[in-house]
């Protein structure tokens, strides 16, 4: 009597321990009049493999279910859609799909958030060319259209045009009004901007009638895991600008850019490598945030499962300047067993800044 009455006394426990309520909370807003800004890294470890491709399905259909609850109004993703342009077969040593089928993943992925929320996408190396950046012949243009999405063609205000010269969304700017009656406006810029796309982006800035603007620049490469802006990298297009010149040609003479946002960097299984972050003053002495946000070797490095599920969410205070980041795995927030890892709260993952 007494063995059974202390087997059920431990079944009883085991039980209970399981029964106890965990301590993960999913991602909320801090101040329900807040508005949030998710960033999407570099898909490409995602599509180039057919078994990853269900995970970046995941994210996005976590933001197209939680746009409400978090009110999400805008969605930036930074570049690096597909790893190859334009590669007729996978060869299994560096994914598995070919082009054709890593641009269907992303059409298929993008378009959970059709309709629901704005978003822009930037084009990064691997998006141009055969593998790598050979030229600047690019798919973007066939999957990445304005009209597939209401609510970005509603905010389309400008846009430029690739080497071909076709207008393109990889070099245009999007207008949105926040809840406090600030405007926005979200300038995205291809990979290495050409000079002609820099006069155009810096055109668009000057006009007067954005000038009041907060402009938000997203691009794919700009800053490397040491917080330092890149001066170039050893790819074969010419006439292309990195960070610094972006900075020099763009970003510091101007008087609305208030953020870059970008993603290129990683780092197998170390989110920091994956990360920058930086704040310097404009030629008016305004402050402008720089933010690196990737993730796309972790999870089992640059042949793993694409990246953990990990984005980005910034959430934007109603006080008009406070920004809260959070770094979040809906991923991992989908089973009890793994939801105590869909937080990242380091400190390069988990912090706050100011917009001024």
């Amino acid at each position: 009597m007494m063995r059974f009455t202390t087997i059920f006394s431990m079944v009883i426990f085991v039980y209970s321990a399981m029964a106890q309520p965990s301590d993960y909370q999913p991602l909320r807003l801090s101040q329900p009049d807040s508005w949030s800004l998710v960033i999407l890294p570099d898909p490409q470890s995602y599509v180039k493999y057919e078994r990853n491709q269900g995970i970046f399905d995941i994210m996005t259909a976590w933001i197209a279910e939680n746009q409400a609850q978090l009110n999400i109004q805008m969605v930036l993703c930074t570049g690096d859609l597909v790893e190859q342009n334009n590669i007729l077969k996978g060869d299994g040593k560096n994914g598995n799909q070919s082009s054709l089928n890593q641009w269907r993943a992303i059409d298929r992925s993008i378009s959970r958030l059709d309709h629901v929320v704005p978003y822009v996408l930037a084009a990064g190396n691997h998006d141009f060319g055969y593998k790598n950046i050979e030229n600047r012949h690019s798919f973007y243009n066939k999957y990445i259209t304005a009209d597939r999405n209401p609510l970005n063609e509603n905010r389309l205000q400008e846009y430029f045009y690739s080497t071909d010269g076709m207008p393109t969304l990889a070099n245009a700017a999007f207008e949105w009004i926040d809840p406090n009656n600030i405007p926005y406006l979200f300038l995205n810029l291809e990979f290495a901007p050409r000079n002609a796309v820099i006069e155009w982006a810096k055109e668009v800035v000057d006009r007067e009638k954005y000038q009041d603007h907060r402009v938000i620049v997203l691009t794919h490469s700009y800053m490397d895991a040491k917080n330092k802006r890149r001066v170039s990298e050893s790819y074969p297009v010419t006439d292309g600008n990195y960070g610094e010149s972006m900075w020099q040609k763009l970003i510091y003479p101007a008087d609305n850019i208030v953020m870059v946002i970008a993603g290129h960097i990683g780092k197998p299984n170390d989110m920091k490598g994956h990360t920058a972050f930086a704040q310097e003053k404009n030629h008016k002495g305004r402050q402008v945030t720089q933010m690196v946000f990737n993730a796309q070797a972790l999870g089992g490095g640059w042949q793993g499962n694409g990246g953990d599920g990990w984005l980005r969410c910034l959430e934007f205070l109603p006080d008009g300047q406070t920004v809260r980041v959070n770094t979040y795995s809906p991923y991992f927030g989908l089973s009890p067993s793994t939801q105590h890892l869909a937080h990242d709260t380091a400190s390069y993952s988990q912090f706050s800044f100011q917009i001024e």
